[in-house]
């Protein structure tokens, strides 16, 4: 059986820096939802919900370049690449997109490293929205003093997020990853 190369090629090089630049874009616009939502959700009290409900929207890229490129360290490049492009653009966030570009990427790549990246199917797409799920949350809970909502709160801000994770990062990146490989422009 042959062995599995896992270097990145030139070909790889370019499409990870057309995802960073692609989700860069995407992310720029994102916060103008964001920012929409905590609007909306402030008076309600529930101005966090603003960012679980568009967490799913922010680590597109992850998955994105690892169903793209299946290949360890192309998720956590994906995501990371897309932060620091979401950040040039010159975003709301600036240089802290980085470090949250780093924990997304981590993330997302702890997915397929518990499928062995060997799952690029509907498991590596589950597998990667319950740990970018899992570790977002932790992150947030930390960065965005997430520890001070009541336990009924972090349950629904758990679920709302897990849902927008699994709609956005989970079944859109899928569904996307499926359209580039029957048009062969990626690898089955």
């Amino acid at each position: 059986m042959a062995k599995k190369n896992n270097k990145f090629h030139l070909r790889d090089i370019i499409l990870l820096a057309l995802v960073g630049i692609i989700f860069g874009v995407i992310y720029w616009a994102a916060a103008f939802m964001y920012n929409a939502l905590t609007i909306v959700f402030t008076p309600l009290k529930l101005p966090m919900m603003g960012n679980d409900l568009t967490m799913g929207l922010w680590c597109m890229a992850g998955p994105m370049a690892g169903f793209m490129l299946k290949k360890p360290g192309a998720p956590f490049l994906g995501e990371f690449l897309g932060a620091a492009g979401e950040a040039l653009i010159g975003d709301q966030w600036g240089a802290a997109n980085l470090i949250s570009g780093a924990v997304q990427g981590i993330a997302s790549e702890l997915g397929f490293t518990f499928t062995g990246y060997k799952h690029y199917d509907w498991l590596g797409a589950v597998s990667t929205t319950i740990t970018t799920t899992i570790v977002t949350f932790a992150w947030d809970w930390f960065r965005n003093g997430y520890n001070h909502f009541s336990g009924q709160m972090l349950i629904i801000m758990l679920i709302a997020r897990f849902i927008s994770m699994f709609v956005f990062s989970g079944i859109l990146v899928k569904l996307i990853t499926n359209l580039l490989q029957r048009a062969h422009l990626i690898k089955h």
